[in-house]
């Protein structure tokens, strides 16, 4: 069934994913406050409206695609302009308490609302690949479920508000640790004598498998198609992955969860992100740990 669909931010996620909503046969109509972003949407057939208010005026559903919590919240201004019950789809990530505090603010308006962010990077939200964790009521994950499909191929409903930002931030923790993990061992290694292939043939084999090592690889060689073959030019930027850490040590603080890895992981990266990090995938800390090493 086809829908009316506002998209407020079309950049390097926001902008694929709209792009395949209007491949699935869904009228959307978007909006980002860059230029470069809202031609590249038009190009892919995206309906651009002269402001978020215009993208969302009488839609049906209404999602944003926005860098942090404050930006959505600001972007929530627009609630009365969308039909009475309109489905608000938060695929940003965020706060958990921010994902509930929209989430109230869509339905005292009289919509209904789902948080759900996303897994996958820009080469996942350009291929509709990408994996979605939804934090919604039964009856609205029933409707959105469709329209996520159309972007990626795994939609999981992970809870009520807010637990799909749980989810991420709690898988985004595992990441940041993982790379920094396989990022040491291949420093290790290094330093034996053993080189980046054979560790890799082995740990990719063996109990050392993870994602981190088999398909993000941060060295040159095992994994052509990783960043590490392309100047570590970001698949998922340095600056993104510092973002999430940072919200997963703040749940933890809240929660009184201890995280030791998890808040050492957010230091690292926030160090490297502030510094010669900008602008790199998040796979490039293996050459502060090189530089630690040495």
């Amino acid at each position: 069934m086809s829908r009316t669909i506002g998209f407020v931010g079309l950049g390097n996620m926001g902008g694929p994913m709209a792009a395949n909503l209007v491949k699935a046969g869904h009228r959307v109509t978007g909006y980002d406050l860059a230029p470069q972003a809202r031609e590249r949407a038009a190009a892919a057939g995206v309906a651009i409206a002269a402001s978020a208010v215009a993208a969302v005026a009488g839609a049906e559903v209404v999602i944003t695609m926005l860098p942090a919590g404050r930006h959505v919240l600001e972007t929530y201004d627009v609630l009365t302009a969308a039909a009475r019950g309109a489905l608000f789809v938060d695929c940003s990530t965020i706060a958990v308490g921010d994902a509930r505090i929209a989430a109230d603010l869509a339905r005292t308006a009289g919509h209904r609302a789902v948080d759900a962010p996303v897994s996958g990077g820009v080469a996942g939200a350009e291929a509709a690949g990408l994996t979605f964790m939804v934090g919604a009521a039964d009856g609205d994950f029933a409707e959105v479920e469709p329209l996520l499909a159309a972007m990626g191929r795994r939609v999981v409903h992970c809870g009520g508000s807010g637990a799909g930002q749980a989810a991420k931030i709690c898988n985004n923790m595992i990441l940041g640790i993982s790379m920094i993990a396989v990022s040491e061992a291949f420093v290790l290694g290094e330093s034996l004598g053993l080189s980046n292939q054979a560790l890799f043939d082995v740990a990719a084999n063996a109990s050392g498998q993870c994602w981190a090592l088999t398909s993000n690889c941060p060295v040159p060689g095992p994994v052509p198609a990783s960043p590490a073959n392309h100047d570590y030019r970001a698949g998922f930027a340095a600056a993104l992955m510092a973002k999430d850490l940072g919200l997963a040590a703040d749940a933890a603080t809240a929660t009184a969860v201890p995280a030791e890895l998890g808040r050492r992981a957010a230091e690292l990266y926030a160090a490297f992100a502030a510094g010669e990090g900008a602008g790199l995938d998040f796979s490039a800390i293996i050459n502060t740990l090189r530089k630690d090493q040495a």
